[in-house]
């Protein structure tokens, strides 16, 4: 899948990958894509939750050779 923006959030503990998304995200129009790389494990849960609570679309969850990645359509 095509994405507009790329977030590397590796590295990075909660909540900071939710956080630096949520800025990343402010930073696009309605319907842009932003992609989110993260290996801390509790990204997994905030993630998800984040776009839930925000109405963001969360497209995809996969598995990355170093975590995981995120597909975030934003609202």
């Amino acid at each position: 899948m095509t994405y507009d923006a790329d977030l590397d959030a590796k590295g990075l503990l909660c909540p900071l990958p939710v956080l630096k998304a949520r800025k990343r995200l402010q930073a696009l129009a309605s319907g842009q894509v932003l992609r989110v790389l993260a290996d801390d494990p509790a990204a997994i849960v905030d993630v998800p939750h984040f776009c839930a609570e925000a109405g963001h679309d969360l497209l995809e969850v996969s598995d990355a050779e170093d975590g995981q990645v995120y597909l975030i359509r934003k609202a």
